[in-house]
């Protein structure tokens, strides 16, 4: 027999909540992905592109003028900037960005500090390179960091800190000074820090987006992970991109030429154009605050109790005046008896902590948002 190298893994939450929502034609507000179209104008310049003759490779490190626009945009939003040609590679998908990062820096018995719940892809991409995930747990309902408890465990085997802000599937954010905190306690070490920003866009009441690359110490050993899918509604495009200082990037691209080569050449030349349209991104955060409030306003009169969300598409909402119940049990439950499918968080949590939260994406058509509603309503 053959011994896995990822032995404890089992099937996502993902696909177990998808297949259970397509069994039982379940509104699925699991997954995250939005059910309404992307912009015509996206898609008619990816054909335009196609009918251009856009369909051999791309450049490895992705298209220039993409990788330009990009450069143009953190110099926009954050006043701060990265070299098109050394610091920039599109990638397919966050994901893809991510595992590429992990694969370049961890050797077996290299430690990694996640703050738990965790996005389901860190974990094993650590796992596979013979890394050990160091897990810290962040709690309901403000899932703030002790920084305080993170110095006391960084240990001379400590290679990386993921950080994920806007964070999924909590839906809060790293503020300002959790980011000088993170700044101060890596400074003069040889850690590298991944900051999955893929949510950047989606951020409400006002609040700003503290991205790694605002605090100076931390850009310089920080890669930068962001995802067009999640920003222009087309998550099945699998694009993204990954920005870090010319030294760690010179790394990356080692993996990333033997990883995917290069990615989906048509959608860059069609992003190069979009995304110099800022408003095609800074519109995003009132877009779904609108839907996040439609969607709260909806269910204010259920059972459910919630804070919300302060970013990202997914709202988390606590169901323990309505049941005891595992959420892994209720989630499915929910879904199979009531018709309404969300992702619980035990499942993101160390040694599977149970704090009787689902996460809900409210990246759906507005009907869609009020059909669930009707039904959480009833609980």
């Amino acid at each position: 027999m053959h011994k896995s190298k990822l032995p404890n893994l089992e099937t996502t939450i993902f696909t177990i909540m998808g297949n259970l929502s397509k069994k039982h034609n379940a509104i699925n507000l699991s997954q995250g992905f939005p059910n309404f179209k992307s912009d015509q104008k996206l898609i008619d310049l990816v054909s335009k592109a196609m009918n251009s003759g856009y369909n051999q490779y791309a450049p490895m490190l992705g298209v220039l003028e993409l990788r330009e626009a990009i450069a143009k945009k953190f110099d926009d939003l954050y006043k701060t900037s990265y070299h098109p040609e050394k610091e920039i590679v599109v990638t397919a998908g966050a994901t893809q960005a991510i595992f590429t990062i992990i694969s370049a820096f961890i050797r077996p018995s290299d430690e990694v500090i996640l703050f738990n719940p965790a996005y389901d892809c860190y974990e094993p991409a650590i796992n596979l390179n013979g890394g050990k995930v160091i897990p810290m747990q962040l709690n309901y309902p403000d899932y703030k960091v002790d920084w305080d408890a993170v110095k006391n465990t960084i240990s001379e085997k400590t290679k990386m800190i993921v950080i994920n802000t806007p964070q999924n599937p909590s839906g809060t954010v790293f503020s300002k000074e959790d980011m000088e905190e993170l700044e101060r306690i890596t400074n003069k070490t040889n850690i590298i820090v991944l900051s999955d920003e893929v949510y950047e866009h989606m951020i409400y009441d006002g609040l700003a987006h503290q991205s790694a690359c605002l605090f100076p110490q931390l850009k310089e050993r920080t890669f930068i992970t962001a995802s067009f899918g999640k920003t222009f509604h087309n998550t099945g495009w699998k694009m993204g991109y990954c920005c870090g200082p010319k030294e760690l990037m010179k790394e990356f691209v080692k993996v990333h030429q033997f990883n995917v080569y290069c990615v989906n050449h048509p959608i860059q030349i069609a992003l190069a154009t979009y995304i110099s349209e800022a408003s095609n991104y800074k519109q995003l955060s009132s877009f779904y605050e609108q839907k996040r409030d439609l969607f709260l306003e909806a269910i204010k009169d259920s059972r459910f109790s919630f804070t919300p969300s302060k970013a990202t598409y997914f709202q988390v909402l606590n169901y323990s005046a309505i049941s005891n119940e595992k959420d892994v049990d209720f989630a499915k439950r929910l879904t199979t008896e009531f018709g309404v499918a969300s992702i619980p968080l035990s499942v993101f949590n160390t040694n599977k902590l149970d704090e009787k939260v689902l996460r809900f994406c409210f990246a759906k058509k507005e009907e869609t948002l009020l059909r669930a509603a009707e039904i959480l309503n009833k609980l």
